[in-house]
């Protein structure tokens, strides 16, 4: 590749170990595009379930363990033994986890973003990318654009609002927002994944999958290796555009999707196919009923599902089941349409999805991976 390295940015990520984030710093080591890579995360990389081909683009060289959200921690994470700054700072960190108090997501969301936007801008960092998500956004089957009302769906998408809210207001921050859909693809352990077990146990059970509301409800998509390219493209853009004067019309806020415009009609049949089960909908008047007690239903189909999960994963006898389940979040099944313009990113950016839609290969890899690491019943 041409240029020596020092004429490469150095790059901060944090939440390096997480799913997006290991993707980020594979796709950066594979293709040689920065001088130094420091990973951090407050999960060591031995309990992160890094498959192997992560090992040397998440080296204990490259990482450092520390909680982002700790004032304290900034000069472990930000500190470099030759004195300069980081180039790129990526924030690919915050809580994952569903239906967690308020507090959670102030601290391990809201607070850590904010704290480390603050800490970019004193710094003079070149580019602060903040991965954020598209849950944020008021429900309409027609695409969101960047500047439509927002309604977030659940706690986590409310305090990445706050969080972005926030950041925009920071002083000397060269700030680049990505909102993403659903993003899915090898060792995933999140929506997808939880799909795709959840069609293993219907299989298992002999079971037609019912899935809720209707065919047409939208859940857009975007591959990981995607999403961590579109990261990567977002901090060279905007290191390219410098400081930003107050009131300069440069968009720094970006959705990130696909171009399948993803339903819920194209996932029943993609796992149809992979599964050879038959997937039905229970469309909009029984789903209004269980929309009414959809806690109780949840519960029911993870007693169900979870259990028929702990009996496959006995008989195939896997000791480690990895981070993969079908345990159903009744945050995430909302009634909701995921539907998001990515336009404004590809013109401004160049960007464009190498994998432009959600397919049963899709679904095929993420299972193949997941037998890889002795994870799949």
């Amino acid at each position: 590749m041409p240029g020596d390295r020092s004429s490469k940015p150095a790059v901060l990520i944090i939440g390096g170990l997480g799913f997006i984030g290991r993707f980020l710093a594979r796709y950066i080591h594979e293709n040689n595009l920065a001088s130094e890579v420091r990973l951090v995360d407050k999960v060591l990389p031995q309990l992160a379930w890094l498959a192997p081909e992560f090992e040397e683009a998440c080296s204990k060289d490259k990482f450092v363990q520390a909680d982002a959200s700790r004032e304290q921690s900034y000069p472990r994470i930000f500190d470099r033994a030759n004195g300069e700054q980081f180039d790129y700072v990526i924030n690919c960190a915050g809580e994952t986890r569903h239906s967690q108090p308020d507090d959670v997501y102030q601290l391990r969301s809201f607070a850590l973003s904010v704290g480390l936007g603050r800490e970019a801008a004193k710094r003079g960092v070149r580019a602060y990318v903040e991965c954020s998500t598209a849950m944020v956004y008021k429900s309409s089957a027609s695409p969101r654009k960047e500047g439509d009302k927002t309604q977030p769906w659940h706690k986590l998408a409310k305090w990445k609002l706050k969080a972005c809210e926030e950041l925009r207001k920071i002083p000397g921050l060269n700030l680049c927002l990505l909102r993403l859909p659903h993003v899915y693809g090898e060792y995933d352990s999140g929506y997808f994944a939880m799909g795709i077990c959840l069609a293993r146990v219907h299989k298992y059970l002999d079971k037609d999958l019912e899935l809720l509301y209707t065919k047409d409800l939208k859940l857009n998509t975007l591959y990981i290796k995607d999403a961590a390219r579109a990261l990567w493209i977002a901090a060279e853009w905007r290191a390219s555009k410098g400081p930003l004067a107050l009131g300069d019309p440069t968009p720094i806020m970006f959705n990130v999707v696909d171009h399948n415009e993803t339903r819920q009609a194209h996932i029943a049949e993609v796992l149809s196919t992979v599964f050879d089960l038959k997937c039905s909908f229970l469309g909009s008047i029984v789903s209004q009923f269980a929309k009414l007690n959809l806690g109780d239903v949840v519960d029911d189909i993870n007693e169900v599902s979870l259990q028929a999960w702990a009996d496959l994963l006995a008989e195939k006898q896997i000791a480690r089941p990895g981070p993969i389940n079908p345990f159903l979040e009744k945050d995430v099944i909302k009634d909701l349409d995921l539907s998001i313009d990515g336009t404004l990113f590809e013109t401004t950016t160049g960007f464009r999805p190498v994998r432009e839609a959600f397919n049963a290969d899709a679904v095929r890899e993420m299972i193949a991976s997941y037998k890889r690491m002795g994870w799949w019943p």
